[in-house]
């Protein structure tokens, strides 16, 4: 097969200029759509992304009306992703839903031996272990403190909480891994204990 005869995976150049030209009814039609205009450009962009590269074979008359079948696809995507997401976060939030509270003596232990290490994590690690644990907030408290969607926010509380983890066995040696109570370790102003 030679390279003239290979068929093209591409929209043609006059298809691709009524895309262009039709960009702000796309976005005006995306927008009613979306809950914003950040998404809204967000999936046209993709979409324009992903129209190039497979509308080969679309009739230059019709290119417009199947790209509007593009744009509704993506829209229908876009919301199943983002319930999947949604779902997802609130089923990591019911994960715990007993927590107990330590004792007011044994939690001020913890909070002494752990403030110290929470300053050796990232700033964004601290803000969402202070907002979520320390302070007892909600997930979209972070996500609205934070300028992050709810489910960046899960991600950010479950890195922060292995981040801190990492810190606590560093400092702690085996105290973290067998739970000891009685905290003798660097971080707490003693020797490390033995286990």
């Amino acid at each position: 097969m030679t390279l003239e005869s290979t068929p093209s995976t591409a929209l043609s150049p006059e298809a691709i200029a009524q895309l262009v030209k039709g960009h702000q009814q796309f976005l005006t039609f995306l927008e009613r759509r979306v809950e914003s205009r950040a998404v809204a450009e967000d999936i046209l962009q993709s979409a324009f992304a992903r129209g190039l590269e497979r509308g080969a074979g679309v009739d230059d008359e019709k290119v417009v009306a199947w790209f509007y079948r593009v744009l509704r696809n993506a829209v229908i995507d876009h919301y199943r992703q983002r319930s999947t997401a949604e779902r997802a976060a609130e089923a990591w939030t019911r994960e715990f839903p007993d927590v107990q509270e330590p004792e007011a003596e044994l939690r001020q232990e913890i909070c002494r031996c752990v403030s110290g290490l929470l300053e050796t994590l990232k700033p964004e690690y601290r803000e969402a272990l202070q907002v979520v644990d320390l302070h007892e907030g909600k997930l979209k408290d972070l996500a609205q403190q934070s300028g992050i969607t709810a489910e960046n926010a899960a991600v950010r509380v479950h890195r922060a909480r292995a981040a801190l983890r990492r810190q606590i066995e560093k400092a702690c040696g085996t105290c973290s891994v067998h739970g000891c109570l009685d905290c003798s370790c660097e971080a707490a102003g003693g020797s490390k204990c033995e286990g």
